[in-house]
């Protein structure tokens, strides 16, 4: 296999001829250089997208944290390289390689790739095999790397089981440690790669999809998964962290320019608020939050080391952080006058107090982003997101009225039951929202309007449903355009209906998904997420060539005693938990914050070792039994 010397001379000879060369040249400040041949295990994380995505991904440089914090382990990294640069390493023979240390990622014992979003997947295979590594895991034995997979997208894997090795179902601050422990007495052991699969398989949440087989009825659902050996199980429960190890705080600094140039810390992880769509907020439950201190101290430390300008206080709902106003006070005394812009993404409507604005506005970094998801009041409550029109238009009043010039809202359309009318409530609620603006500021405010199409996710509420044709989907955006364009100040962002079928397709598809992903990958599709270069056709063709029905997968409401692809991965929110929710959802019924009440959806019982939020206070939660083995559902018929 080619050394790290060669493949410097090659890159010498093509590096002037790519835009930003600097993506593939390594040496950024602040990576870890571990002594290669100390190491008994060697762990590639990759972004399957480019370095400007890929380096700023919170979740890769987590593990990279981790591993690199071993004295018997090292991390490198890769991305995708972009087309211009594909082409050239095909051309010359070039593996893909870590910028690390340049080693071949044929060369490491484990590949790790975190798949946040499904549009990854054929960028995936094409990293595989820019690896000189097999792409089915079928066709690996021991000689080669271990894949391996985690981020939100693995919640259904069943898309890519033929060329992941095993998925990380779960959060990965502890899985990746058990991972390279039992891969490495794998090979000291000298298993065969069945062995050792069947070893990986009993770890907990670890997903190895070699062990499992799918049987189908004759009208395409799914019949059955069984378990191929006693180590697998089923259903497979996602992984958690009881308490939220420190964060990272040695940040790389990017060679070039990338999309978020800025030091991110975590202040909480889940969410209670429970919103029916909202894939993240039901497969991270329970919340847990770090303290003030720890926060302030990791955002100093990454400061201090790598000069970034920016700090993000991430979490999935960041205003519904306990001490948020403590919080961003701190950061204001810690940071006054160092010209640090600080941002609060996922602010909530209802939880934006005034108090929390008055901290912020001294501080604020462009624009101010609020998500009511819907526009009218009958929409949230059958999402669960209930807000009076009137608190919303209070709310981005008093932001306008604090010096905030542009404002962003975000919207989805297609949710369940949703009428034009609902579409053209979001045109109406925009059109009063920068009226209020300009009552208090003038005609300089601005309103970013995105409208999403939604997909309806596993492990959610909305899994039973179908998502928008894309006659409904374009007729809706027509009519956003037709009333918003006209306003030179409102600025409309819409998601292509092409960019909402593929995303259907993979993240509710079962296991002979699989070939069309492999098929549309070997008919050229990649950078499936970015516009320019997907090739829609080519999904459908490999559709066609393998004899399956795209409505199958995004048009077809679901029956309620269905069986899914994904019931044997589970994020230990009760099936039966999120059909009720769901039920609810058709009466308009919302449920509050399970802060405020325990509504029994099964994660606490599953993990009672997690404790609340604060420090000392235990969880309260009704007398709900453990998930058995196998999951036992009691969904009504067929019907009904």
């Amino acid at each position: 296999m080619m050394t790290p010397a060669e493949i410097s001379r090659r890159l010498d000879r093509i590096l002037l001829k790519v835009a930003k060369p600097g993506r593939y040249v390594g040496g950024e400040v602040n990576i870890t250089v571990k002594d290669w041949d100390a190491a008994t295990t060697r762990l590639a994380v990759i972004f399957p997208d480019i370095y400007d995505i890929g380096v700023s991904n919170v979740g890769l440089k987590i593990l990279y944290d981790q591993v690199n914090q071993r004295d018997d382990a090292l991390a490198e990294r890769a991305y995708a390289p972009w087309v211009d640069m594909e082409a050239l390493m095909r051309e010359y023979d070039i593996p893909l390689y870590s910028l690390e240390s340049f080693h071949p990622l044929g060369q490491f014992d484990i590949l790790a790739f975190t798949l946040p979003y499904e549009t990854l997947y054929t960028n995936t295979l094409n990293i595989i095999d820019l690896a000189h590594v097999p792409v089915r895991s079928s066709e690996r034995d021991m000689s080669h790397p271990l894949v391996i997979a985690g981020g939100h997208a693995t919640m259904n894997p069943e898309p890519m089981h033929a060329f992941i090795d095993a998925f990380a179902i779960g959060e990965g601050e502890e899985i990746i440690h058990d991972v390279i422990n039992t891969w490495q007495a794998a090979k000291a052991d000298g298993l065969t790669r069945d062995e050792a699969m069947r070893r990986l398989a009993k770890i907990q949440g670890l997903y190895v999809p070699s062990l499992y087989e799918a049987f189908y009825q004759e009208d395409g659902t799914l019949e059955k998964i069984i378990t191929l050996a006693p180590e697998a199980a089923n259903p497979v429960v996602k992984r958690l962290v009881a308490k939220l190890p420190p964060p990272p705080t040695k940040f790389i600094v990017p060679n070039i320019e990338v999309v978020h140039n800025r030091v991110s810390v975590e202040i909480m992880r889940g969410c209670t608020r429970g919103c029916r769509f909202c894939h993240a907020g039901m497969i991270t439950r329970p919340v847990r939050e770090r303290t003030v201190e720890e926060v302030v101290q990791a955002a100093d430390e990454a400061i201090h080391a790598s000069g970034f300008e920016e700090l993000a206080l991430l979490s999935l709902s960041s205003s519904d952080y306990g001490n948020i106003l403590e919080l961003v006070t701190a950061v204001g005394e810690k940071f006054g006058g160092k010209h640090l812009n600080v941002s609060l993404p996922s602010l909530r409507i209802e939880s934006v107090s005034i108090d929390l604005m008055e901290k912020l506005k001294d501080r604020r970094s462009g624009g101010f982003t609020l998500a009511p998801e819907a526009a009218t009041e009958r929409m949230r409550r059958i999402i669960n997101k209930f807000i009076p029109d009137e608190e919303i238009i209070n709310t981005t009043r008093e932001i306008y009225a604090r010096g905030w010039t542009t404002l962003k809202l975000y919207f989805m359309i297609g949710h369940p039951s949703e009428t034009l009318e609902d579409v053209q409530a979001i045109a109406d609620l925009a059109k009063r929202v920068i009226a209020e603006g300009r009552k208090v500021a003038g005609w300089k405010v601005k309103l970013n309007v995105g409208v999403s199409t939604f997909v309806p996710k596993s492990q959610t509420p909305f899994q039973w449903v179908s998502v928008d044709t894309r006659e409904q989907i374009q007729a809706k955006q027509a009519l956003l355009r037709r009333e918003l364009h006209p306003d030179r100040n409102i600025k409309l962002s819409l998601t292509d209906h092409e960019d909402t079928l593929l995303e259907a397709w993979l993240s509710r598809g079962d296991r002979r998904m699989a070939e069309v992903v492999y098929t549309a990958w070997q008919h050229g599709a990649k950078f499936d997420a970015w516009q320019e270069h997907r090739t829609f056709i080519g999904w459908m063709k490999a559709f066609e060539e393998h004899g399956l029905d795209m409505v199958f997968y995004t048009h077809r409401q679901r029956r309620t005693d269905e069986i899914f692809p994904w019931d044997h991965i589970t994020a230990a929110v009760r099936k039966n938990f999120l059909f009720q929710d769901f039920r609810m959802s058709l009466e308009g019924e919302i449920r509050i914050d399970c802060r405020l009440q325990c509504f029994a959806c099964g994660i606490l019982p599953t993990f009672s070792n997690v404790r609340r939020e604060h420090p000392g206070e235990g969880w309260k939660c009704p007398d709900v039994k453990s998930p058995p083995r196998r999951v036992e559902l009691e969904l009504p018929v067929a019907g009904d």
